[in-house]
Parts: structure tokens; C-alpha cells; sequence
């Protein structure tokens, strides 16, 4: 099967971005038209765009298990995370100058904590270990009589571990705020909505980011989920938008697609599991069947169904990218927001692999639309490209060497 003649493509980059699904892209066209109303205006155009957006507001809520007036619409995950994290410490900065985070989260976080860093903020970068996980225990004894914030993914967007955030939403709230109130936890579920049941009330979390595009609808959408309750200080300055929390005109074509995607994603979230992950499995059991020198990074028993990230020892992750997608098939080296940087994955570092394990690495990520079919054809062209390289990798040929040499001696 030569994919390339018929002009068709492998798609295994879905943590990155997915396709637009057709039933939300049918959903969204009416609001570039005929319903192009503003959603702040009185009349009857107005207020069948609002009327859209209270609908896509209840969607997006139902998905997660909030409330109709706990959603907050964004530009995205980035914006979510921004808003979450300065909007609390700006908030009740007056309450505590600590947050808590670990070194493997999204550059949205990290960034936003190194900028909070230079203003005087306190930041405890939390260990991941071997697994990718962050333990209570280390929570417990980072946290001061000055913590703030807890912020930490639900998922890691590369290797897919998801974290004990229920687990730790429970210590805070039995352990921590009976002494002090002012205390919250947000985590980045942009990887995880849509792919795993997720409530946030039994999860326990003060705010949660989400990202439309992870889940079949446009980019440029996203929200916040913020526990009635909690203040925000909204990071601009304009109308009254999103009660307060966040000025400006909304996207309401791209809001209609988010709580159509929202909606599809809820009523099959089961199928979700049942279809993605035994086709990640059987990827990564046939990779491993037909490829040595391989490494399965992060716990293979918590993470997402449809993340695989695999070390090719001997091989440059770019390399092996570039090849694979000369052969119709797109994968990635880790967080497309770090394409074209120059350094290692600060995720795979955060494991403590050695830095020829990391530089080999790639990510498998897999949606609802992907086929055994499509599996089958990067497994039938992998393990040439992988031999092809490691062939002109000195690494491997000085391996080699010192594997003739040990049988010579035997």
C-alpha cells in the first residue's frame, strides 16, 4: 500500500491539533452568515448569537460536569492557563506568594511561572521521577503557610501520564483548608477532555483549561472552568464580556463548533476508549515485536488511551520524523509548541533519561478517526527507516563494533 501515489496521509500527530469533525464544521458555517449577530447587542441578530453561546456554554459544561455560569470562553489552552495563574495570584496576592507546579507542564504554565518568578513569587518545581507522575507526597512537603496555587496538568501533553490530581484536590481540602481558605488548585486538562471521563466537582479542582482544537473543533477556542466562587482579575481591560472575566467581542462560529465538538465528544466518550487505545496497544506491541533498542517512556497503567511516546535508540527523533513523513505518515518529536527550538524535550529530561534516549524519541498520538489500517501501514514502513538510519548513526555502528568484538573474544 503506497499511500504517497494516491495522495493520502497518515495522521499521528492528534495531541498537536485534530481535524475539524464535518458535523462541527456544519454546525459552525450558519454564524459566519446568516446568524452573524454580537452576542452583546439587543436586537434579534444579537440575540440569536447569544442564544447560540448560552447553548455552546451548557455543551462545553455537560462535558466536564460544571455549571452553565462556571465556563469562561478563550482563545485556548495558552490563554486558559494564563488567565488561571495570574488571575489568582493577582487576585489574592495579598493571601500568599507560592506556587506549586512540577517540572514537566505545558510552556503555558512553566513560562507564566518563570514571568511570576520576576516579580517576587515564590515557584516549587515538583519531580515527575521515572513514570512521569507527580506524588502527594512531594505536594505535602512543598507546601507553606504561603501557597497559593497548585497548578498542575491532568495529562501530560507528550507522554500522556495522567496525574493524581483528585488525590491531591483531597489533602487540600482536608488538610489544608480548614487552617487557610485561600488556597486553589488548577489543572491543565487541555490533553484530557474529550478523551477520558472528567468531572471536575469529583475531581476537586478551583479551575481547569481546555483547548476546542484537542477535540475536533477549531483553533483559536477554548475555556476555563472556574469554581463558583473563586475570583478572578481578568487580564483585560475592555466591555463586560464573560461576566467580567474576560473582555472582548466572542468567536461565536468558533464557540458553536466548540460546543458541537463538546457535545460529540461527551455522548461518545466511551467508544472513545474502547476504539483508541487497543490501537495504540497493538502499535506499540508490534513496534516493539519488529524493532530492538527501543524505549516506552512514562507509566504504561496511567496515561491517556491514545498517546505512545517510544525512544529509538541510535536514531535523531527529527531524522526519523522527516522519513516518516517522506512516507506519508506524521508524527512528532513532543509538544508542537516547542517545534523548531534547539533543545532536548524538557518533559523526557524531567524523567531522567539519558540524553541519546530522549533525542530519539517520538510521539504516536492517535484520534477517533484513525485506522487499524493506517497502524498497519506505519508498521509496515517504520522498521526500514529506523535500520536506514541507525546505519549512519555513529552510535550504532560503534555498538556494533563492540558487539563483534565481545563475540570474538567468546
Amino acid at each position: 500500500m503506497e499511500l504517497l501515489n494516491n495522495k493520502k496521509r497518515i495522521y499521528f500527530d492528534n495531541s498537536a491539533t485534530t481535524a475539524v469533525a464535518s458535523e462541527v464544521v456544519e454546525a459552525m458555517g450558519p454564524y459566519f452568515t446568516d446568524f452573524f449577530g454580537n452576542a452583546s447587542s439587543v436586537h434579534s441578530f444579537g440575540q440569536q448569537a447569544k442564544a447560540a453561546m448560552d447553548k455552546a456554554r451548557r455543551q462545553v459544561a455537560a462535558l466536564i460536569g460544571a455549571e452553565f455560569n462556571e465556563i469562561v470562553f478563550l482563545s485556548g489552552g495558552t490563554e486558559a492557563n494564563n488567565l488561571a495563574i495570574r488571575g489568582i495570584t493577582q487576585a489574592y496576592q495579598d493571601k500568599g506568594r507560592h506556587i506549586i507546579t512540577s517540572q514537566f507542564e505545558h510552556p503555558a504554565v512553566l513560562n507564566t511561572c518563570a514571568s511570576l518568578e520576576k516579580q517576587g513569587w515564590q515557584v516549587t518545581y515538583l519531580p515527575v521521577y521515572e513514570n512521569g507522575i507527580v506524588r502527594l507526597e512531594d505536594v505535602k512537603a512543598a507546601m507553606t503557610d504561603q501557597t497559593l496555587l497548585v497548578t498542575l496538568m491532568h495529562a501530560n501533553n507528550e507522554i500522556g501520564t495522567i496525574q493524581p490530581i483528585a488525590e491531591i484536590a483531597k489533602f487540600i481540602k482536608e488538610d489544608i483548608r480548614p487552617k487557610r481558605k485561600n488556597i486553589f488548585l488548577h489543572t491543565d486538562a487541555v490533553q484530557t477532555v474529550g478523551k477520558v471521563s472528567l468531572d471536575v466537582k469529583s475531581l476537586g479542582v478551583d479551575m481547569l483549561s481546555i483547548s476546542a482544537h484537542k477535540l475536533h473543533a477549531p483553533k483559536g477556542i477554548g475555556a476555563l472552568y472556574i469554581r463558583k466562587g473563586v475570583r478572578i482579575a481578568s487580564q483585560q481591560t475592555g466591555g463586560h464580556q464573560e461576566r467580567d472575566r474576560r473582555a472582548g467581542t466572542e468567536n461565536i462560529p468558533a464557540i458553536v463548533a466548540f460546543g458541537c465538538a463538546a457535545e460529540l465528544a461527551r455522548k461518545n466518550i466511551d467508544t472513545y476508549t474502547r476504539q483508541v487505545e487497543p490501537l495504540r496497544d497493538y502499535l506499540e506491541q508490534q513496534i516493539a515485536k519488529n524493532i530492538p533498542d527501543l524505549v516506552f517512556n512514562g507509566d504504561h497503567n496511567y496515561r491517556l488511551p491514545n498517546i505512545a511516546n517510544i525512544s529509538f535508540k541510535y536514531v535523531d527523533g527529527e531524522a526519523l520524523l522527516i522519513a516518516l513523513d517522506l512516507k506519508g505518515v506524521a508524527v512528532s518529536t513532543g509538544a508542537a509548541c516547542a517545534s523548531g527550538s534547539t533543545e532536548q524535550s524538557h518533559v523526557l529530561v524531567a524523567l531522567g533519561l539519558e540524553k541519546d534516549v530522549v533525542r530519539g524519541s517520538l510521539r504516536f498520538s492517535l484520534s477517533r478517526y484513525n485506522t487499524r489500517e493506517e497502524v498497519d501501514y506505519l508498521l509496515e514502513v517504520l522498521p526500514a527507516v529506523v535500520e536506514k538510519l541507525r546505519r549512519i548513526s555513529p552510535l550504532y555502528q560503534e555498538r556494533l563494533k563492540q558487539e563483534s568484538l565481545k563475540s570474538q573474544i567468546a
